[in-house]
């Protein structure tokens, strides 16, 4: 049942990316090019999956999944070196192709042999990023 769940969440949220054409490279771009043609459409995207997560956090507050297991828990909110090098590089990625996890898995049906090569290089950095922050980790702060 889980599973079932799962996926009908996955199709609806792969819908929604479709729908709103954050699966087009251009979109996602002409967002990030605030002093060109900058395109505010995906605020739009960004209020539909904010606002309902807000009063999800409320609502599930000492509550139970209806499917097992438990809620995970919230963000730690503290803004340190991992968040701002994770987010850069995200952001980074994000720029200069237009595509995120969600989209670039979307795009290895219609996106050609650019959408196989985004998605393979974005699993080795998923891959090789724990090592990577294991070393960070464990190096010295500079002074």
């Amino acid at each position: 049942m889980r599973n079932l769940f799962s996926a009908i969440s996955g199709g609806l949220f792969g819908a929604g990316l479709f729908v709103s054409g954050m699966t087009d490279t251009r979109k996602v771009q002409g967002w990030l090019d605030v002093f060109g043609e900058w395109d505010p459409t995906l605020a739009f995207v960004m209020g539909g999956a904010i606002i309902p997560m807000f009063f999800a956090w409320r609502w599930t507050e000492g509550r139970m999944p209806a499917l097992g297991g438990l809620f995970p828990p919230k963000p730690n909110p503290v803004i340190g070196r991992n968040l701002v090098l994770g987010s850069t590089l995200f952001g980074f990625g994000w720029g200069l192709v237009g595509l995120c996890p969600g989209p670039s898995i979307a795009s290895l049906y219609y996106g050609g042999i650019q959408g196989t090569v985004f998605v393979l290089a974005m699993g080795a950095g998923m891959w090789f990023a724990p090592s990577i922050k294991a070393r960070l980790d464990g190096a010295a702060p500079a002074v």
